[in-house]
C-alpha cells in the first residue's frame, strides 16, 4: 500500500515536472520570436541589407521614407 502512494506521488511530480518544463519552453519561443521584430524605422543601409530601396516619392512633412521590397517591406526609414 504505501509503495503505491509513493508511486503515484513520483508519477504526479513527474506529471507536473513536464508541464513546468513545457511551458519554459513555450515562454522562450514566444521571447525568440519577439526578439527577432522589425524595428520601427530602420536606417537606410538596414533597409538596402533587407534586400529593399528606400522610396522617397511620397516625402511630406510627416512621411518618412519607406522602404520597399525586401524583408522590411513598408517600414519607415529614418
Amino acid at each position: 500500500m504505501r509503495i503505491r502512494r509513493v508511486l503515484a506521488a513520483v508519477i504526479a511530480t513527474a506529471a507536473l515536472a513536464g508541464v513546468g518544463l513545457a511551458g519554459a519552453a513555450t515562454a522562450t519561443a514566444t521571447t525568440a520570436t519577439a526578439t527577432t521584430a522589425a524595428p520601427a524605422s530602420l536606417t537606410p543601409g538596414e533597409c538596402e541589407q533587407g534586400g529593399g530601396t528606400v522610396d522617397r516619392s511620397n516625402l511630406s512633412s510627416h512621411n518618412l521614407p519607406t522602404c520597399k521590397g525586401g524583408k522590411f517591406n513598408g517600414q519607415e526609414v529614418d
